[in-house]
């Protein structure tokens, strides 16, 4: 049974995700050039201050980066949100995105000769991704090489744009495993089998190991480094990293870390991720509560 405070919610479910299509389907008119920064100026300009947004970016900020200047700050509370509506409108644009990604084959780095053997080899790798830049770039640029390519995905909390969402999602690289059991068991059974598994691992996660990132206490979920080293995969750091264009990508392989301590394995690639968000401040998502002070470490 639904109650009336659950309806109320459905009901704006419903409501914002219906925007949000509209939204889509309004900018789908324009030429792929206009579509994605019009989007990156609504996310910027309406989705930021309304979703408070702003506010998340800038406590981040003076946690991590106290020693930014405050143009600087004010910069960042409306660049980053404009990554991500870039990032949400490339989504939905389907074909037109992944074409360009094949077209460009934007794979390159210190870990690309390892990953171009490791699949040449059907050695399972575990390709650690975060939320920076758009993540979908590199599912595009790994599934246009025809390497099977899969990724560990949280469905939205908004049963409404799941509807949408997730079709959308599929249609740039497939498989996909949602978070629970049964996308779990899949998940191995295809690690297992030789896939590239992309996985996560730049959000708070209260059952992580307590690691460091800008220098600040974070808890960082153990699991791409875990499975690395029970199924005898290569654990590669990667990254699609948006071109100055704003519209291209370079898809940076960090070099594969090495065997050993779970913790240790993990802070290596917290390290690698700051030295690439320092590099591209707009680029990472400043709105995850990726810190947490007032939590006891674990």
């Amino acid at each position: 049974m639904t109650g009336d405070g659950d309806t109320r919610g459905t009901l704006t479910d419903q409501l914002s995700s219906t925007v949000f299509l509209g939204l889509i389907r309004l900018l789908l008119l324009l030429p792929y050039p206009r579509r994605i920064p019009a989007m990156g100026w609504a996310f910027s300009h309406l989705v930021a201050p309304l979703a408070g947004w702003r506010r998340r970016i800038r406590d981040n900020l003076a946690l991590a980066r106290p020693d930014l200047p405050a143009a600087e700050v004010r910069r960042l509370t409306r660049a980053v949100p404009d990554n991500a509506g870039r990032a949400m409108m490339e989504i939905y644009s389907g074909a037109e995105f992944t074409s360009r990604i094949a077209a460009a084959d934007p794979l390159t780095g210190p870990g690309l000769a390892a990953l171009e053997r490791a699949a040449a080899e059907g050695r399972p790798v575990v390709l650690a991704c975060a939320h920076f830049g758009n993540y979908d770039a590199i599912r595009a640029a790994l599934a246009a090489r025809g390497w099977p390519v899969g990724a560990l995905y949280r469905p939205m909390n908004n049963a409404a744009f799941n509807r949408h969402y997730i079709p959308a999602i599929e249609a740039i690289a497939q498989p996909l495993f949602p978070r629970g059991r049964a996308g779990l068991m899949a998940m191995l059974r295809f690690l297992r089998r030789g896939g590239l598994l992309c996985l996560g691992f730049d959000q708070y996660d209260r059952h992580g190991a307590t690691l460091r990132f800008f220098g600040l206490p974070s808890e960082t979920v153990l699991t791409p480094a875990e499975l690395a080293l029970r199924h005898d995969a290569a654990l590669i750091p990667i990254a699609g990293i948006r071109q100055p264009d704003g519209l291209s990508f370079r898809v940076q392989v960090g070099a594969p870390v090495a065997p050993g301590d779970p913790g240790a394995m993990m802070q290596a690639l917290n390290d690698d991720l700051e030295r690439l968000v320092r590099t591209h401040m707009d680029q990472w998502f400043w709105v995850h509560r990726r810190w947490k002070p007032g939590r006891a470490p674990r």
